[in-house]
């Protein structure tokens, strides 16, 4: 092996607050301000200042060998800004190591891809303005929400501008191929394809605290041997940054095996690389990936957000409302239903309680999917409300979930 890529993403979304069918009509705000300023600043203080401080000190130390992109939401740098800027601050420091790439990918992390090409395409946008105004980088590398891509995806993506994508190499679409290679989609005609190494990142973000695990516990020389004995042009380690901490807590040893990895990994003549290295390199073969993946789940198909009916009808439900929306010209109304559309609300309605239930149960602020699901669409109804109020009842298209005209 001779090159590791490591990508992280920084998410946090505005959870919404449990609202009622009482609260239509007389309470419009949606998101619980007190919950998310307080696990902002939790997640803040477990990961997000040790592990920056971290990242800093071994790029220091590697006499700036060691290199790192970023994904971070929209959301997650609003709340930055808003609660915790010492975390917006500590970003700042890494970008100027020149150590550091940011990402880009749609604003409210949505999958408004899947919906309207044109809603995600204004998100990008507005997340590339934010990444430029921050940390005056103009990204050339793209990440969808949750990892999700298909042919289609690189097609627009490459007619915007951007050089690289990013997917989960899940064994489905590559066969007996390797995720260690570049590629191309069976759509694009340039845009390089990388691929997240599943196995290896998982031994880090999911496996890493397990004991029941065989190859626990996972030390950086263990890890490192590993990396070396793989064949391939680049391992893609790619992960949330909340693994640093939040997922895996400081007593698993997880600071003390990043502390030593970079060094473990530089003795055996690996070299650190941006997913921004690769945009030139000549990719090994084309790969036709119709139907979408993404990184969740055993599945790591859409299952996670579109996997029942209650997922689905709110997501319709959400997105017949865009024409709506923006012919109001209410920025407040806009933002509203962008924040509405944020992967995670989707998430927390997800039934699905096998292999992957633990999962969705830890990330789930509600007592159950169901309740998850009430909670959104009494939302949608006051959204409708406000809508009708600006439009005088002006829908070209009319939701299902319309209360009554104003």
């Amino acid at each position: 092996m001779e090159n590791v890529c490591f990508y992280f993403q920084v998410h946090q979304p505005f959870r919404l607050r449990r609202y009622s069918i009482f609260d239509i009509g007389s309470n419009s705000n949606y998101f619980d301000d007190l919950k998310n300023e307080r696990i902002m600043r939790k997640v803040a203080k477990k990961c997000y200042l040790p592990i920056n401080n971290l990242i800093l000190k071994l790029i220091k130390e590697t006499q700036g060998r060691f290199k790192v992109a970023y994904s971070i939401t929209g959301t997650a740098l609003e709340q930055f800004e808003k609660y915790t800027p010492e975390v917006l601050e500590s970003f700042k420091q890494l970008n100027k190591t020149g150590c550091i790439e940011f990402l880009s990918e749609t604003y409210y992390h949505t999958l408004s891809f899947l919906y309207s090409k044109e809603e995600f395409r204004e998100q990008v946008e507005h997340h590339k303005l934010k990444i430029m105004s921050l940390f005056k980088q103009s990204p050339i590398v793209f990440r969808n929400t949750e990892l999700i891509f298909n042919n289609e995806l690189a097609h627009v993506v490459e007619k915007m501008g951007y050089k690289v994508i990013l997917a989960e190499g899940a064994d489905h679409i590559l066969g007996w191929r390797s995720p260690n290679y570049i590629y191309i989609a069976k759509t694009a005609e340039n845009i390089r394809l990388l691929l997240k190494n599943y196995k290896l990142s998982d031994d880090i973000a999911f496996r890493f605290s397990n004991r029941g695990w065989e190859e626990w516990p996972l030390t950086s020389e263990k890890f490192a041997a590993w990396v070396s004995a793989t064949q391939g042009h680049v391992i893609n380690l790619f992960m949330d940054y909340e693994t640093f901490g939040e997922h895996q807590w400081e007593d698993t040893g997880i600071f003390n095996f990043m502390k030593s990895l970079p060094f473990d990994l530089l003795k055996r003549n690996i070299s650190f690389k941006f997913p921004s290295d690769f945009a030139d390199v000549e990719p090994v073969a084309e790969l036709d990936i119709h139907s979408p993946v993404s990184w969740a789940d055993i599945e790591r198909d859409l299952s996670a957000w579109m996997g029942n009916k209650m997922q689905e009808n709110a997501l319709r439900e959400l997105y017949v409302l865009e024409k709506a929306v923006k012919s109001t010209n209410d920025p407040q109304i806009i933002e509203k239903w962008r924040k509405l559309q944020t992967s995670d609300h989707f998430y927390y309605m997800c039934t699905k309680w096998f292999a992957d239930g633990d999962v969705h149960k830890y990330f789930n602020p509600y007592d159950s999917p169901y309740d998850s699901y009430i909670s959104f669409m009494n939302i949608l109804n006051d959204l409708v409300r406000m809508i009708n109020n600006e439009n005088r009842g002006g829908f070209t298209e009319k939701p299902s979930i319309l209360l009554a005209k104003s």
